[in-house]
């Protein structure tokens, strides 16, 4: 492929609610512009962007595979992004160094939650945004009642740049509004098309929303204002020219009609995108810091190079492949950069352009081009790399906190060092999965945007680092706490015939504020006990706060005062007030009607209207809180404080609920009373588990 200019690249994330049928659009796109002589389909797995063995094993789009094609003299660099909210991140990253957003609604299906996320991001990333409405040939679909929906929901100022003229299946048919022209497509997915004259009502038609789109330009600049109020019209050239700035600052926003499976409306789409969508000359300038931490900016003219890694994963027979944008400069293999974000430098491997699976070296890429480069040594996703005589770093993406755990168990035992290993490179290049180790609960945890994102990840482990898990319900770090005031004197005495050992510890214990821990204090008087010895009696009751009274969960929120106690001037020692503390602490809990914490964690969900009441319904089923309900456009958000024990597969059951037009996100709130009969169960699961001698929680 020949070199282009910034301005004559089209940088563009494909993005939108699950099966809105992105890939195949992106699919359409490579077989208009003869990269490929035939569409794959999902089903057989023989797409160019969903290559990956996740992705033919779940017959859906995990990663953001990065294509690019020349078409009308642009190069066009996609990143065909997954739908589902488990593989959020890549979506992120792709808009991250994306131009504008291509977000596309199954015509069928309507605006999903996801079309909702994709424009929340495009917006907060500052980017254009064009609609298509895919899957025309499906039956029962209405253009007409789709774009009004948008414009309902998105602003009236979403407006059809082409329209179906025999939607439903046999669809062929675009009425072209930029051109006046009816655009008949051929059969074989092919793309190719003949054009006509729109007539008649058709005309008529078109005449109304042109002068309607000349009136969205001349908004964009004063300039053409003043001429479109003084003429009543803009001249061709004036009317294209404005086009394009008027899109860039969203005066409209353009919508067209597709039905990507049979190449239908593709074509024309992708020449409106070639003339007038948005290209890195468009961006000129992006934010960054400079080695001080001061804030500017990195110019695209800058001839120091300027790149930003938005995405790490490792390819069978490549090693590490890091995806990048040259926001400045030009680099080559073999270029030494640094990375301004962890201070140590890279050497450049071979570069290469990405086209799904395909990988064609090149010699060099420029300004505002996107690229992969292999084997870097210390950066991962979000990583800024730049020439080290003007180190800057770029902002990285905020990504959204988890919304769902499992816990890890190895099946082979001996495996620890490679999963610590597999782990650690998993969130490297994903950085919405975390992973930790429970100290509480001995368990591994991890945690993600999704159900199929953590699976995913232990069939990754497993393929990549050989190591098998299985993915289990994470334990629930109960606590252990008291209502009332309780006091305790415990003494300890054992002779054995060598030396003794003695120790009395009065204790008294009363609740804490919540969420307080545990405070220990000591008010001891006179000489009863050596001040030496608190600390053995601090060890000894810290000891059994750790290992829990009830059932073996930690204990909180308590206040103890070590007031009094006796001692032995030969057999006290350190080891007898341990006991005696750790007795009668024990007493003194008994004592103060004790009770189980449980964690409760605020959850927000989002759902269209219909499907309301019955998220309700199971949010109260799972001991839910109601908080309130807001309405944003046509969904309803529901926030509820849900124990944390119910939330488990919570993100699956939602997507059945609405079809998979729902989505949540859980954060930790506070720890507040088991109910009693929720008690009872857990503490006779914790003695059963007692007297079988596990020791898992």
């Amino acid at each position: 492929m020949k070199d282009f200019a910034s301005s004559d690249l089209r940088n563009f994330s494909v993005l939108g609610h699950a099966s809105a049928g992105k890939t195949l659009l992106c699919e359409a796109m490579q077989a208009c512009a003869g990269r490929i002589g035939r569409m794959g389909t999902i089903a057989a797995g023989s797409t160019v962007s969903d290559y990956h063995a996740s992705e033919h094993q779940h017959q859906i789009s995990v990663h953001a595979s990065l294509l690019h094609l020349p078409w009308m003299d642009r190069k066009f660099n996609l990143l065909d992004c997954p739908g589902y909210a488990d593989f959020i991140s890549e979506g992120l990253g792709a808009l991250r160094v994306g131009d504008f957003a291509l977000i596309v609604v199954h015509a069928a299906h309507g605006l999903g939650v996801g079309t909702d996320a994709a424009w929340d991001y495009a917006t907060h990333f500052g980017l254009p945004k064009m609609l298509v409405v895919n899957a025309l040939d499906k039956p029962n679909v209405s253009f007409d009642t789709l774009l009004a929906e948008a414009r309902a929901h998105f602003g009236k100022n979403v407006f059809p740049l082409a329209i179906p003229l025999d939607a439903g299946p046999g669809f062929s048919r675009v009425l072209d509004v930029m051109r006046n022209e009816v655009v008949t497509y051929r059969p074989g997915g092919n793309g190719r098309y003949t054009e006509a004259p729109a007539t008649g009502e058709l005309a008529a038609r078109v005449q109304e929303l042109h002068r309607q789109l000349i009136e969205y330009v001349a908004e964009s600049d004063d300039t053409l204002m003043e001429k479109f109020f003084a003429q009543g019209i803009l001249a061709e050239e004036e009317f294209r020219a404005g086009l394009h700035q008027a899109i860039q600052r969203q005066v409209f926003v353009p919508l067209f009609a597709v039905s990507a499976e049979t190449n239908v409306g593709v074509a024309r789409l992708m020449d409106f995108i070639a003339k007038y969508g948005s290209a890195p000359t468009d961006r000129a300038e992006v934010p960054a810091r400079d080695a001080s931490g001061i804030s500017g900016s990195v110019p695209l003219t800058q001839p120091e190079p300027v790149l930003y890694v938005f995405k790490t994963m490792n390819e069978p027979g490549v090693g590490e492949l890091s995806l990048f944008r040259l926001f400045a400069g030009t680099v080559h293999p073999g270029d030494e950069l640094l990375n301004s974000a962890r201070n140590v430098t890279e050497r450049l491997g071979q570069l290469y352009l990405i086209n799904g699976a395909t990988r064609t070296p090149v010699l060099q890429l420029g300004a505002g081009d996107l690229g992969a480069v292999v084997k870097l040594r210390a950066t991962h996703t979000g990583d800024t790399l730049c020439s080290p005589r003007r180190p800057v770093v770029l902002r990285k993406v905020e990504y959204p906190a988890p919304n769902i755990h499992g816990a890890l168990r190895l099946r082979s035992k001996g495996d620890e060092d490679k999963l610590a290993i597999g782990l650690a490179t998993l969130h490297q290049e994903d950085p919405t999965f975390h992973y930790r180790v429970d100290d509480e609960i001995h368990q591994t945890i991890v945690s993600g945007q999704g159900e199929i994102q953590l699976q995913v990840i232990v069939e990754r482990l497993l393929r990549r680092f050989n190591v098998s898990v299985t993915l289990e319900e994470p334990l629930i770090p109960y606590r252990e706490t008291i209502r009332a005031p309780g006091e305790s004197r415990y003494r300890h005495k054992k002779q054995t015939g060598g030396a003794g050992q003695f120790a009395e510890v009065w204790l008294r214990i009363e609740p804490g504020p919540r969420d307080s821990g545990v405070d220990f204090n000591q008010t001891l008087v006179g000489t009863n006990v050596d001040r030496v010895f608190v600390p053995s009696v601090e060890k000894g009751v810290r000891s059994v706060c750790r290992e829990g009274v009830l059932g073996g969960y930690h204990v909180t929120d308590v206040k103890i005062d070590f007031y009094d106690g006796k001692m032995h001037p030969v057999d006290s020692k350190d080891i007898a007030f341990q006991v005696a503390g750790y007795h009668a602490f024990k007493e003194a809990f008994q004592a103060a009607a004790p009770c189980l914490l449980e964690p409760l964690f605020t959850v927000t969900v989002t759902v269209p209207d219909a499907y309301l009441g019955a998220v309700m319904g199971d949010l109260s089923a799972r001991r839910g809180h109601i908080l309130g309900v807001d309405i944003d456009g046509h969904f309803q958000v529901v926030r509820a404080q849900v124990p944390q024990k119910e939330l488990y597969h919570y993100s699956t059951t939602l997507r059945s609920l609405t079809s998979g037009r729902g989505r949540h996100a859980e954060s930790f709130s506070h720890y507040a009373e088991v109910p009693p009969e929720q008690a009872q169960r857990l503490l006779a699961e914790a003695k059963a588990r007692k007297e079988g001698g596990d020791g898992g929680k």
